[in-house]
């Protein structure tokens, strides 16, 4: 398996994508500490960036390596080798790449700009560390969808429309679901299925980390929703004629 991990890994840091994705990070993040002297700032910029795009580059990479590489990986089956430590082997070769090729993108404007003598190394840890576990996250579901599905233009279908879900959908869903059941104390209901979503949860931590609760979107999205219901019966109960005996 390590052998396989290695292969792998070190063929995927040679693909002119990972350098597209690595000088990516690298350029946007150079930027924003050149706009911006505030790191919290930065951060926060970064969050919106890394939370929609690194779930959709590691899907798009997942998918693409397991097509590309399929024969090679029916040679590599017609040897003695277990197909669990294969996939697996293939499977962190790709995550490491990814994680590697962000960790270097952001991490490296970050480490130039003195980030290691800033109070904001914490909160940059939590946020490399959340576009890690995206990383591994979506390149696995990316991984799982290829294995179920030897149609190319099914799995690609279903790949971007797995992410489409979690990026997008969801949150849709979700507030759609809080604006309907306003009346009813949704709080912990709220928690656990936002626990569901990979992205929610990456949001979440990170924004708590940053101690700036005001920023998370659902949970005071219902408290506001909450408001403006309670406002407006009180503000009906005000308008509503006092009712006088005969």
């Amino acid at each position: 398996m390590f052998k396989i991990l290695r292969y792998s890994f070190s063929d995927l840091m040679r693909s002119r994508w990972t350098y597209f994705y690595f000088g990516f990070f690298l350029l946007f993040t150079l930027g924003l500490l050149f706009l911006s002297s505030d790191v919290g700032k930065v951060i926060i910029s970064l969050m919106n960036v890394i939370l929609i795009l690194v779930p959709l580059i590691a899907t798009m990479f997942g998918i693409m390596f397991y097509y590309n590489s399929r024969e090679f990986t029916e040679l590599l089956l017609a040897q003695p080798l277990s197909r669990t430590q294969l996939f697996i082997g293939q499977y962190l070769g790709l995550a490491l790449s990814l994680s590697a090729s962000l960790l270097l993108g952001v991490g490296l404007p970050f480490l130039v700009y003195g980030i290691f003598m800033s109070a904001e190394i914490w909160n940059f840890a939590v946020l490399l560390l959340n576009g890690i576990l995206l990383s591994f996250i979506f390149s696995g579901m990316a991984f799982w969808i290829a294995l179920r599905h030897e149609n190319r233009i099914k799995g690609f279908g279903l790949a971007i429309m797995m992410w489409l879900f979690f990026a997008v959908i969801y949150d849709g869903i979700f507030l759609l679901g809080l604006m309907w059941f306003s009346d009813y104390p949704l709080e912990y209901v709220s928690l656990g299925v936002s626990l569901l979503n990979p992205i929610d949860l990456s949001r979440i931590l990170i924004l708590l980390k940053l101690d700036i609760s005001a920023l998370m979107g659902f949970f005071n999205f219902k408290k506001y929703s909450d408001g403006r219901t309670k406002n407006r019966r009180r503000h009906r109960r005000r308008r509503l004629p006092h009712r006088r005996g005969f």
